[in-house]
Parts: structure tokens; sequence; C-alpha cells
């Protein structure tokens, strides 16, 4: 009897210390059974945790959980995923437990992916069957495609079909991921409309005009970003199927710090970057955007705002490159100097007259306070010569 052919590394899943990004249900597995064994509430049919479970995951719990891992009692602690307002998570697992679909709208960088992708994690244990939305969608990414070799030789057999992470999460009861909704064309988008009311998808090309139904446990998790609603704004049909949740910019300076914090301290651990971004520096980063987003200082002068969303996103990305730079090119301190040398490129992008606004503000705020702050001076100087 012939030996089974072995999998060759080329297929082979590489191991998790091997994937630059983990899945939430990966990287935080260890929290995720924590709250199963100690599920206390009752769990809707075909999820993986209770609503109050999902929402203590997704916001942190003051206490570590016990539990069992690898044999191990151990005390788990449950992170804080989502730092917005409590009250969003809190209308997005209620969206979710009922039929209607949850469309998360924002800026550019507030978070939206981020707490789908941990809503779905959460609620069904995989965040990652999701499609990106753009002008090349077509319909039969949403729903089906065929095998064309295998339908010209055999016709269309249900073996023959190429299911849509949306068919397969409705075959799972899960949750499925829309990213990007507003970027593809209309017709493509109503492909949802059936779905979201039959829950089903119907394939006209088997015999019987066979239907695939959804399992208890189907949903759509849909993002769109606010300055894209007016590219391919979703027909009325479909947006009655959909519970609309905003998603603002960060509200606080003390929670935006946390937020940078948190997540370049992640991301400088997961590339491995030996460098770490003080808190008066943070402090620093997050008052820039702030101030030049809202257009007005602290001191109640007024600044003109760039044309580019400063999200919380954009200054993760300023602290993670300082970070790194200073790794690598300067003394390993990442300093004032380092964000005011990485800022330009987050905020003068594709409309140059931001290098103006820049310009104004360094020159009205970061100039004045540097002569009596050695933090500002150094950062203004930086910024300065970076645009130079």
């Amino acid at each position: 009897m012939a030996k089974p052919a072995k999998k060759s590394e080329e297929t082979a899943a590489p191991p998790v210390s091997e994937i630059l990004k983990e899945p939430a249900e990966i990287k935080y597995a260890h929290e995720l059974e924590a709250l199963r064994q100690n599920e206390k509430d009752e769990v809707p049919a075909a999820w993986k945790l209770s609503p109050r479970s999902v929402l203590a995951y997704i916001v942190g719990t003051k206490k570590p959980l016990t539990a069992t891992i690898n044999g191990a009692q151990v005390e788990v602690p449950i992170t804080r995923k989502f730092f917005g307002d409590d009250t969003i998570v809190e209308r997005s697992i209620v969206t979710l437990a009922s039929e209607r679909a949850l469309l998360l709208v924002g800026d550019p960088g507030t978070g939206k992916s981020w707490l789908s992708e941990h809503l779905a994690a959460a609620i069904s244990g995989c965040s990652t069957l999701t499609i990106q939305g753009t002008a090349g969608t077509t319909e039969e990414q949403i729903k089906y495609s065929w095998n064309i070799a295998r339908i010209i030789a055999e016709g269309p057999k249900p073996e023959n079909m190429i299911a849509s992470p949306c068919m397969i999460s409705m075959r799972k009861g899960a949750i499925f991921r829309f990213e990007e909704i507003t970027r593809c064309v209309g017709d493509v988008q109503d492909a949802l409309v059936s779905i979201c009311s039959d829950k089903a998808i119907a394939v006209p090309e088997l015999p019987g005009d066979a239907m695939v139904f959804a399992k208890p446990g189907f949903n759509i998790i849909a993002t769109a970003n606010a300055r894209d609603q007016g590219v391919n704004e979703l027909s009325a049909a479909l947006k009655r199927r959909f519970n609309y949740v905003h998603i603002p910019v960060v509200a606080d300076q003390k929670t935006e710090v946390e937020i940078v914090r948190t997540r370049s301290k992640e991301l400088l651990e997961r590339y491995k970057i030996a460098a770490r971004v003080e808190e008066p520096v943070l402090k620093l980063l997050a008052t820039v955007f702030r101030e030049m987003r809202n257009g007005v200082t602290a001191e109640g002068v007024n600044v003109q705002k760039p044309s580019t969303t400063l999200s919380t996103a954009e200054a993760i990305g300023v602290a993670l490159d300082a970070a790194i730079h200073s790794r690598y090119f300067g003394s390993g301190v990442v300093g004032a100097d380092s964000i005011g040398r990485n800022l330009v490129g987050s905020i003068v992008k594709e409309d140059l007259d931001d290098v103006k606004v820049l310009k104004e503000y360094l020159s009205l705020v970061a100039k004045k306070r540097g002569e009596g702050d050695a933090q500002w001076k150094a950062f203004y100087e930086a910024a300065i010569s970076a645009i130079k």
C-alpha cells in the first residue's frame, strides 16, 4: 500500500511564531479561553461567549481571571482592546445578537476594523472570514464562483463551487466581515440585500435551484469611512438592513495617549524593536495631533486644519516610525526630535498646501513653547528641518 504523500513545506501552514500578524483569536486565545471557562451567563446559539463576556473581552476587566491553560491554573488578565466609549461596543453586540447587520462608520483610523475583528473573534472564534471592498470587488466575491476547468469537464456540481467567505460564514454560523463597503459599486453592495433579508444564497446553476441557508450565529459586520460615504452610498434597501454605529475620534487626550502607548508597544514587540516612546513624548505627540485636528490650541490660538485626517492610527504610525528610526539611525532613545522628524509624512500627503499648515503650527505654537521647554524646542527644530 502506497504511503500518503507528505505535505510540502510550501503548502504547510506556518507555525504561529512565523505569522507576522496573528488573528485576534490566536493572539488572545488565552483570554478567550479564560472567559469561556468563567462563563456564567447564557450564550446565544452558535456564539462562543455570552454578550457580557464579549464586552469584557473587548473593554477588559479590572481583575484577572483564573483559568486552566495548558494544564496549569493561571491568572489571565483580560486586556482592553477598544479604547472608545463602552456603549459603542454594547450597541454593536446587541445588534449582532439580533438579525440586523452591523455597519461601523467613522473617520479613517478610528478603530472600525480593529473593533470588527475582535467582535468576530469573541463571537465566532474566527475573524478571518472577510473581504476587502474595492472598486474591483465583484458579486462573485460576495456569493460564490466556480472552478472553470472542472465545470467544463464535469458541469456544475456542488464540489465544483468555490464558496466565498460570506458563504462559508453562512454554512458555519459565523460572523462575516465586509471591510470598506462603500468602496464597492452599488450593484455589488446590493448583493447583500437578499443575504441580509433571507439569510440564504440562491445557486441557480445547480439542479433544482439549490439554496445555501445560513446557520444560527451568522451575521455581517461592515465598515465604512465617513469620508467615503459619498463614493458609493448604500441604497435605501441596504441601509434598512444595517444598524449604524458611528465611531468618533477619541475624545480626550488621556485616552489617546493610552491608545498610542499600547498599540505602539505591541507593534514594537512584533517587530522586535528594542525602543520605547516615553510618556512626555507621547503627550507631546497627542497634543500636536489634537490641536491640529481641532484647529485650536490649549492657549486658545486658532490654527489651520490640514486636509489629512489626523487620526489616532496616524499618531501610532508616527510613534512607531520614530522608535524604529531611533533604534537604527539614532541613539535608541525616542525623543521629541524623533517625533518631529517623522511627523511630516503623516500630515503632508496628497495636498502640498498642508506644508503651509504645518509650518504655521510650528511657527505660532511649537516655536513659542520651545522658548521655555527643551522638548518642544527639539520637536520644533527637527520638524522644521524635515520640511526643508
